[in-house]
């Protein structure tokens, strides 16, 4: 599998370049690939789906610069920037293994909590239905896109990200798992005490990417930023 640790400098960027992966594997046969990336700046990714007045204080976001951006994935709204380590995985769908929705995160998640579990002390645990948590608390917060043959699967790894920011830019979800049980965001999500080159190694091993590339679909990218990641009718179209 191939390897890129590459991350944009814009927002849109990011996430356009997560797609284009997707978009590149299914209509160009591109090979299955495993990303890096962090954001130098905060942003908020709403998920598909979300609505951006109910999930973010719209408000607190411009008055602290930080913009507000839809994904191509569903899940729910998370804050980016620095400290939230990126993961994205472009696979094959293939039989037992990702054949819809629910093996697909089994396959992947039960992967990166195996290969997260022997850096940690305490229990790694897949919780709701894309967390992952440490002792409790979530540090991993994941998504999936599917095409008919590729899918894409990304997720967040917290290592040292500013959590008092969470709170005040996203409001409570309009939908959480049981497990979090109505609790503040500061008070549901933490930091695992793991140095960014490590949970790469560990993904990175478990997934088997061990084909370094700097090659990406770089037009591609730029088509989506401007049709729409760079567009208010794509990021507040709810």
């Amino acid at each position: 599998m191939q390897l890129l640790d590459f991350s944009s400098p814009t927002p849109a960027g990011n996430l356009a370049l997560d797609e284009a992966l997707l978009d590149f594997a299914e209509e160009e046969g591109g090979a299955p690939m495993l990303r890096f990336w962090e954001s130098p700046r905060y942003f908020v990714a709403l998920g598909y789906t979300n609505r951006a007045a109910i999930e973010s204080n719209i408000e607190e976001c411009n008055a602290r610069n930080i913009p507000i951006l839809r994904r191509a994935s569903g899940g729910g709204t998370v804050l980016q920037g620095p400290g939230c380590l990126n993961y994205a995985l472009i696979g094959r769908i293939e039989a037992g293994q990702a054949l819809n929705v629910s093996a697909t995160n089994e396959f992947v998640m039960s992967r990166v909590r195996d290969s997260l579990k022997p850096h940690l002390e305490g229990e790694v645990a897949i919780q709701g239905h894309t967390d992952l948590t440490w002792n409790g608390l979530k540090f991993s917060g994941n998504a999936q896109k599917r095409r008919a043959r590729f899918f894409l699967f990304h997720g967040t790894v917290l290592v040292d990200f500013d959590l008092e920011l969470v709170g005040s830019v996203l409001r409570p979800p309009s939908k959480e798992p049981d497990y979090r049980a109505r609790r503040s965001h500061v008070d549901f999500i933490t930091n695992v005490p793991l140095e960014r080159d490590k949970v790469k190694s560990a993904l990175a091993q478990a997934f088997g990417a061990d084909e370094p590339t700097d090659k990406w679909p770089g037009e591609r990218v730029e088509q989506l930023i401007e049709k729409r990641y760079s567009r208010s009718e794509w990021n507040f179209r709810f």
